[in-house]
């Protein structure tokens, strides 16, 4: 499991709340813990990996346009 470090800085906590928010949103953690909460049939789960691949194909397909 890798480690998430905010610093607080002049005491200044909601700051370093959005930060840590962000980090864990950043690492998918918040995703990970949803799927693990309720059971996903073998099914689903190949429909959802099918999904996250093409997805990040046209994010990547988007970011070669973009840098051409």
């Amino acid at each position: 499991m890798k480690e998430i470090e905010v610093r607080v800085i002049d005491n200044d906590l909601e700051k370093a709340m959005r930060i840590l928010k962000k980090k864990i949103q950043n690492d998918g953690l918040f995703k990970r813990l949803r799927l693990r909460k309720t059971y996903e049939k073998p099914s689903e789960f190949k429909r959802r990996k099918e999904r996250e691949a093409q997805r990040r194909l046209r994010i990547a397909e988007i970011k070669r346009r973009r840098f051409r």
